[in-house]
């Protein structure tokens, strides 16, 4: 076979081009034919012509070189990195392909329709998958890459021996990761939670924006967002809202004076609830729950389609029922003071006894009258003494 020369190697690789250009247009213009008729060619376009016109290029550079590429010793290295550059664009496709037959199905289960539970597990579920297929393309084009080197090829039996204590040493320094890796997974396929699900999680009320392989994105009511790992959804408690349907049970209550009419609450809250389209038409109910400590409770519950309604349905009640109140004052709360004329009571005056030096009976008179008398002291005249009663 007569050794190729660099004329021999541009006349092949301007067929091989012209052949790829050739597959291009056909492909583009049976493409643009069938996006005519239908909307699925025109994604498909969209995302994959670019990474199909690279591999096409590609593959065309490549079987130009193996064919008749003059240099014997570089021809190995471009060989080898066009290689590299082919699994890398083929891979690029095959993502490209895997991501819009994903999106193909999605399109089928629109989210914006009042029920949405099928649509919602849908899209969570094939949200894990795509990201799943695209993990795992990468994973086999960069396994297939480091396959081409003939370094990797001759270890690659001593690592397939040292596989499993390799595969322990991995799990062990990367499982919180791989746990979050599987909570991902279960929880999108167990169904537990979906996208656009209202979930209350760490006392806080939002919505499931996405959910990935490891982390959990929930929007908050004040557009917040709070990522929380896909395991505390495996792990800890939480409420769905929305697990089996939208619909939801409210209570309004009051504490009202014990003047209030419960029947004429009534009669109002039919009124209120007439001019409002919040209402569900499921549910209605006004209670009194409680009469104690000089307060009656009164609550009302309500139904509505989902937790947004329920909500500016509440508010809408309390502000009716409350600018009903404030015309109609007897229901109105009250602190009661009663005034008691206060009753005299007699009391007995406690008997006083003689204070003395010594008190008591008539012995003890006796003993004290020795202190108390008259003393002659010895060769004084006898003069009187008084005492203190004059005596």
């Amino acid at each position: 076979m007569p050794t190729p020369t660099w004329m021999t190697f541009f006349t092949t690789l301007a067929i091989t081009l012209g052949v790829a250009l050739a597959v291009l247009i056909v492909v583009a213009v049976a493409a643009r034919v069938a996006g005519r008729r239908k909307e699925w060619p025109k994604a498909l376009i969209t995302g994959a012509r670019h990474p199909f016109r690279l591999l096409v290029i590609v593959v065309a550079l490549w079987i130009s070189v193996r064919l008749a590429f003059p240099e014997p010793d570089a021809k190995k290295v471009v060989t080898h990195v066009l290689l590299i550059a082919g699994i890398a664009s083929g891979a690029w496709f095959v993502g490209a392909l895997a991501s819009f037959a994903l999106n193909a199905t999605l399109s089928r289960y629109p989210t914006d329709t009042p029920d949405n539970k099928l649509a919602r597990r849908m899209h969570t579920q094939l949200a894990i998958v795509r990201r799943l297929a695209i993990v795992v393309i990468v994973i086999l084009a960069i396994g297939s890459i480091l396959l081409t080197f003939p370094g990797v090829q001759a270890v690659g039996t001593s690592l397939l021996a040292s596989a499993g204590l390799v595969s322990i040493i991995a799990g062990l320094a990367a499982q919180s990761t791989l746990a979050n890796v599987f909570a991902g997974v279960q929880l999108a396929f167990s169904d537990a939670i979906r996208v656009e699900d209202v979930v209350i999680v760490e006392n806080e009320w939002g919505r499931i924006e996405e959910i990935t392989l490891t982390y959990v994105v929930v929007h908050l009511w004040d557009d917040r967002r709070m990522v929380l790992p896909s395991t505390h959804f495996t792990t800890k408690p939480f409420q769905n809202w929305t697990r089996d349907s939208s619909e939801l049970l409210g209570a309004v209550e009051f504490d009202l004076d014990w003047g209030v009419s419960p029947a004429a609450m009534r009669e109002e809250l039919d009124r209120v609830l007439k001019r409002t389209e919040l209402w569900d038409e499921r549910a209605s109910v006004l209670q009194v729950t409680d009469a104690i400590g000089g307060l009656v409770r009164v609550r009302i519950l309500v139904t509505a389609i989902d937790a947004p309604t329920l909500f500016d349905l509440r508010c809408f009640i309390r502000e009716e029922m409350v600018e009903w109140m404030m015309r109609h004052t007897g229901g109105l709360p009250r602190q009661r003071v009663e005034l008691v004329e206060a009753v005299p009571v007699a009391v007995a005056k406690p008997k006083t006894e003689p204070v003395g030096l010594f008190t008591g009976d008539a012995a003890a008179q006796g003993r004290a009258s020795q202190f108390t008398t008259p003393i002659t002291l010895p060769g004084a005249a006898a003069e009187p003494v008084r005492t203190d009663d004059g005596s």
